[in-house]
């Protein structure tokens, strides 16, 4: 296991509990003890790999996020939507009902991401900015 839910820090989102979470182990960026972000169960977020919930961040529902994705900011991911590879969802970021992020994506800002919509990015060089 690499994080553990704190039991007693919990918030209620939308009519959901969530909790936070807390590093078990040292990982990527992480290091045992770190406090992260907020999930509403354990199947939200991966023991594998290197995934991470930061700050005020929040994944629920059937939501997952794993092998190296990173949720962080005020972002959510929640319903059935997947976020993985090492796809970035943050800022105030929305994924959400079928959705999947993945590959090297960044999803931020504002952004919206919802249905059954794929964004990935298939690391291609599709020409540059001037």
């Amino acid at each position: 296991m690499k994080y553990r839910l704190i039991e007693n820090e919990t918030k209620v989102h939308k009519g959901i509990t969530l909790y936070r979470i807390q590093s078990v182990s040292d990982f990527s960026n992480v290091k045992s003890g770190d406090k992260g972000g907020w999930i509403e169960k354990e199947s939200n977020l991966s023991h594998e790999g290197n995934a991470w919930v930061y700050g005020d961040a929040k994944v629920y529902g059937n939501a997952e996020v794993y092998d190296g994705a990173w949720v962080y900011g005020n972002a959510e991911v929640y319903e059935n939507a997947e976020v993985y590879g090492n796809a970035k969802v943050y800022g105030d970021a929305g994924v959400y009902g079928d959705a999947e992020v993945y590959g090297d994506a960044w999803i931020y800002g504002n952004a919206r991401v919802y249905g059954d919509a794929k964004v990935y990015d298939a690391a291609e060089d599709y020409g540059g900015r001037n």
